[in-house]
């Protein structure tokens, strides 16, 4: 895996047919925590927040929602709590609870979200898209998850040794298959054991390219966009302290945008 030379501090969001931009957000700790811009987030996010019993769990949540509302609003040139979202209709049942969007008209914009164990990942790209992060996972959990992978797939994670190297292969092709059933639209209602998500890129599901993402060495993560691979593929880091202050042009500056090819892998 090659690297390539960080690019400048981006000015701005950008968004092309081509490319897909990948963005890592840690949760913000201590004063920045209690800092974080709740403001730009709607009532229903601010319920569901406050829903969870566990604050590192409300403060994750809280983290990724203000996050994504930032990058989409800078991308659509809209205020981030004037944003609305929809689900598209789902392609196995045409319910209404499909891939997230914007409700509103404008060039093709397409983004997924996820976030685990302090750590968020959100994807934005022209063309359909789905991330997923995950913190690896025990030996034990790995042993009862398992089951629910393709034949194939299971075949490969038999060859593992105990430990790290098996969980996180695990991490691998669970991170890549939710990442998938995110970016077709129906989530875990389509068995996990359907689709072959390995090492073989070959017999991974055509019209599909699958890439990890480079991370923590707690964490897994993956992307799977529509089509072939893009030619601009980018890591963004992010610094939790853009999401205590007022988005302005001059959050850039706070944020830190570092971008690398070398992130992620095929």
């Amino acid at each position: 895996m090659s690297t390539a030379e960080p690019r400048p501090p981006q000015t701005q969001f950008t968004l092309g047919p081509d490319r897909l931009d990948l963005y890592l957000v840690r949760t913000p700790q201590g004063r920045e925590a209690a800092l974080l811009d709740r403001s730009e987030l709607d009532d229903a996010e601010r319920r569901r927040a406050g829903s969870f019993r566990h604050p590192a769990h409300a403060l994750l949540y809280t983290t990724a929602h203000i996050a994504l509302r930032r990058l989409l609003g800078r991308q659509l040139g809209v205020a981030p709590r004037d944003l609305r979202f929809l689900r598209e209709p789902c392609p196995g049942c045409g319910a209404p609870h499909g891939r997230p969007a914007v409700a509103m008209a404008g060039p093709p914009l397409h983004f997924s979200l996820s976030h685990s164990g302090g750590l968020v990942l959100i994807g934005v790209a022209a063309v359909a898209v789905g991330v997923d992060v995950q913190r690896l996972p025990r030996e034990e959990t790995v042993e009862v998850a398992s089951a629910a992978l393709h034949a194939g797939e299971r075949a490969e994670l038999g060859r593992r040794v105990r430990g790290a190297d098996r969980t996180g292969h695990f991490g691998r092709l669970w991170t890549r298959k939710e990442a998938y059933l995110k970016a077709i639209g129906t989530g875990l209602h389509r068995s996990p054991a359907r689709d072959y998500l390995g090492a073989d890129s070959a017999v991974h599901p055509p019209g599909w390219t699958v890439l990890d993402v480079a991370c923590p060495p707690t964490h897994s993560a993956a992307a799977v966009v529509r089509g072939r691979r893009p030619r601009f593929v980018d890591v963004h880091r992010l610094d939790g302290r853009w999401l205590c202050t007022p988005d302005t042009p001059d959050a850039l500056a706070i944020a830190t945008t570092i971008s690398t090819h070398g992130e992620v892998t095929t």
